[in-house]
């Protein structure tokens, strides 16, 4: 067997699991009446609902042009880093990925809904949790993590361009409004009651 069919050989079974995983939730749909659901198939528009794709980041890839063969691995298969602030092993899968020239988003677990949308993500809380594409790797391991990213056709060493810059971490949910960051409705300046007239008792919310 040649070098090149070995490596096929090899290689094909971690291609296959890219194929036919387990379906774990991809979107978070909150309705106008503030009802919060997860699934993995992403819902029709309608009016008044926000869908966000989980692990999704808005500034995931910066507006660098990339070489060829990995614009084409990041399309195919975007990379997502789950992390802890303070954690050790976190801090080395971010240095492997950026060493080997892994363009990659990364979410912080702060919250306990963050710890519930990583369950759903990733099926457990481990931490650091790699996705690439829709496959799931839950703690590090650079030889495992080599593996899959070599099957998703990211190159083996850095391609990144001198100018490319990784974007900074977010966390994995949205922060819960405040009360001071909702919208203000104008108060309506109350009646006044006739002298001889008692106001009416009541809870104000």
């Amino acid at each position: 067997m040649n070098t090149n069919a070995r490596t096929l050989f090899l290689l094909a079974p971690l291609a296959a699991l890219f194929v036919g995983l387990p379906a774990f939730a991809q979107y978070k749909v909150v309705t106008p009446d503030g009802h919060v659901t997860y699934t993995d198939t992403q819902p029709p528009n309608s009016a008044g609902t926000k869908v966000t794709k989980l692990g999704e980041s808005q500034n995931s890839t910066p507006q660098v042009a990339l070489p060829l063969e990995l614009r084409q691995a990041v399309t195919r298969y975007p990379v997502t880093l789950y992390t802890l602030k303070v954690c050790e092993p976190c801090d080395s899968a971010r240095g492997f990925l950026r060493q080997r020239g892994i363009p990659f988003a990364e979410k912080t677990v702060v919250t306990a809904e963050d710890g519930e949308t990583l369950q759903r993500i990733s099926g457990g809380r481990d931490a650091p949790t790699l996705t690439i594409g829709a496959q799931v790797l839950r703690g590090l391991s650079t030889d495992s993590w080599g593996s899959y990213l070599d099957s998703a056709g990211y190159p083996r060493e850095s391609r990144l361009p001198a100018n490319y810059q990784y974007p900074a971490a977010t966390p994995l949910t949205d922060p819960p409004v405040v009360a001071s960051e909702r919208k203000a409705v104008p108060s309506q300046p109350a009646a006044t009651p006739p002298a001889e007239q008692a106001t009416p008792g009541g809870i104000r919310f």
